[in-house]
């Protein structure tokens, strides 16, 4: 019986050395991790700007190229307010110690007054409200089987960068790796990730698009990506990506589709390749390389960050007398590059001057000559699938402060596939540190093509910001930005059938945003 007390009392006082060796009766108890969080992004802005989608039914979400296929036109004034909230809940049971987390993010928003009563997205500030219009971001699960290793499984960000979204400032997605100008949104499949001291890799599969279980007519995409710490501040990275498209240009968004001869490639800005009604497969592959040098200002004043991607690949199409037999049709092969530099000249990271430099090439006979030397990026499956909102335009090209209007006039490398090459200076300066900040901006753009009856001068846009922040992660800001249009706008073909050139496009807002923990 002795030795029998002694055994449990050696057990007790393991479990529980607070009490046999330590016990403070005043002592406060640590707080354990918490297992359940909630996070949240609130923006509201007010804009005033001279483009509006010119279909009635388009009055929730517009995405994509001005003058395209969402109907958007330069011309009336608007005035609108709009609204976003992001809501994240994380739940990581203590049970398994930290091995595995559940993430859940949602959106909510609408411009305000739009709509009551109702169903969708996007909607729902009208008098009386109560519509249903909570949209699904990610529902995924993250298993950490090992020190430096990662699993997330389910609905999760889609980002062309090795870095784990769910770890990582969202700077440093923005400004390292492609900038998610080739893969940036949200899809369902696996991935893989391995963290060390020099180097990081991932390795992911997703379903883009799954149409019948029973047949191969889907849309999925592989991912290899590895990145090396060659200095303390210069990391190298590799990628290859490939794309299976078997969906014939079913899914995607809506009626629009998504694939190589969708409605949604003029809708979104890409190139669609004009096939005659034919069916199609393709498999399609990018290759790529980038390079950081002290991308983030952390360990010296110059920053240079470069990415260079060939995508490569073939469509085959069949005929109606052999339905069951494919073809080549097309061959695939086009290459866009980035190069940014940057300058911190005074103390804080808002003190600095940068110039952005962006390159693709471009086809000028869609695909008669049964080639297509231009990009193709995750834009020609989602809407958006890439956004390259990092380069410091608001019009020329995409920006980030936007709710339900993601339009400018080239939101895509490919530039409808007739390539380009454009660039961006910005000069922003803290008159208080880290507190009140202002930044001005050009850029400007040439297409390496010229449409039917246009010129290759796309245009030229001065922009400025002015932003205040009263508290941690709490940010006022004032936008403004013109848009002087070029001689390509004079092509009915991109000016969406217009018999002279449209009006400049402008904008000016003011963004209350707060990330709340």
């Amino acid at each position: 019986m002795k030795k029998i007390l002694s055994i449990l009392f050696i057990i007790s006082t393991i479990s529980f050395p607070q009490h046999a060796w330590n016990f403070d009766p005043m002592k406060v108890p640590e707080q354990p991790p918490r297992e359940f969080q909630a996070l949240a992004f609130f923006i509201t802005q007010g804009v005033t700007s001279n483009f509006y989608a010119s279909n009635d039914l388009l009055k929730g979400q517009i995405v994509g190229r001005l003058f395209s296929g969402n109907t958007t036109q330069t011309g009336s004034q608007a005035f609108y307010f709009e609204q976003r909230l992001l809501p994240f809940f994380i739940y990581q049971p203590n049970l398994l110690n930290g091995k595995a987390i559940l993430r859940a993010s949602f959106e909510i928003d609408w411009t305000w007054g739009d709509a009551s009563y109702g169903v969708g997205g996007n909607f729902g500030s009208a008098f009386n409200a109560d519509q249903v219009n909570i949209q699904t971001q990610n529902v995924e699960l993250e298993l950490i089987p090992a020190k430096g290793w990662a699993i997330n499984l389910g609905l999760q960000r889609l980002f062309d960068t090795p870095y784990n979204p769910y770890r990582t400032m969202l700077n440093t997605m923005l400004n390292t790796g492609y900038r998610l100008a080739y893969w940036g949104s949200d899809g369902v499949g696996i991935s893989i990730r391995n963290d060390k001291d020099w180097y990081r890799w991932k390795a992911g599969y997703y379903q883009l698009y799954e149409n019948n279980v029973q047949q191969f007519d889907d849309v999925t995409l592989w991912e290899a990506i590895a990145d090396f710490d060659i200095t303390p501040n210069w990391r190298q990275g590799f990628s290859l990506w490939y794309v299976y498209d078997r969906g014939n240009g079913e899914g995607g968004v809506s009626i629009l589709g998504q694939g190589l001869n969708s409605l949604l490639n003029d809708y979104n800005g890409t190139f669609q390749f004009n096939f005659n009604g034919a069916d199609y497969r393709a498999d399609i592959f990018w290759l790529g390389t980038y390079s950081n040098y002290n991308a983030e200002f952390n360990l010296g004043r110059w920053s240079l960050n470069s990415f260079i991607v060939a995508n490569f690949g073939q469509a085959l199409t069949n005929t109606k007398s052999k339905p069951n037999v494919y073809n080549k049709t097309v061959d695939i092969l086009g290459v866009a590059a980035n190069l940014r530099a940057g300058y911190k000249y005074g103390q804080t990271i808002d003190d600095i001057i940068s110039a952005d430099l962006i390159f693709a090439t471009g086809d000028d006979n869609n695909i008669k000559d049964g080639k297509y030397s231009g990009v193709i990026t995750g834009n020609t499956w989602g809407s958006p699938g890439a956004i390259f909102v990092s380069s410091g335009a608001y019009l020329l090209y995409p920006h980030a402060n936007v709710v339900n209007r993601y339009i400018s006039a080239v939101p895509d490398l490919s530039n409808i596939g007739l390539g380009q090459f454009g660039g961006t200076i910005n000069l922003s300066h803290g008159f208080i540190p880290n507190k009140l900040i202002g930044k001005i901006g050009i850029a400007t753009a040439l297409s390496q093509y010229s449409p039917f009856g246009g010129g290759n001068f796309i245009g030229f846009e001065v922009n400025g910001k002015l932003s205040f922040v009263p508290a941690v992660f709490m940010n006022i800001e004032l936008h403004a930005a013109y848009l002087s249009l070029g001689d390509f706008y004079d092509s009915k073909i991109v000016n969406s059938g217009m018999s002279k050139r449209p009006d400049n496009p402008w904008t000016i807002f003011t963004t209350f945003k707060w990330l709340m923990f």
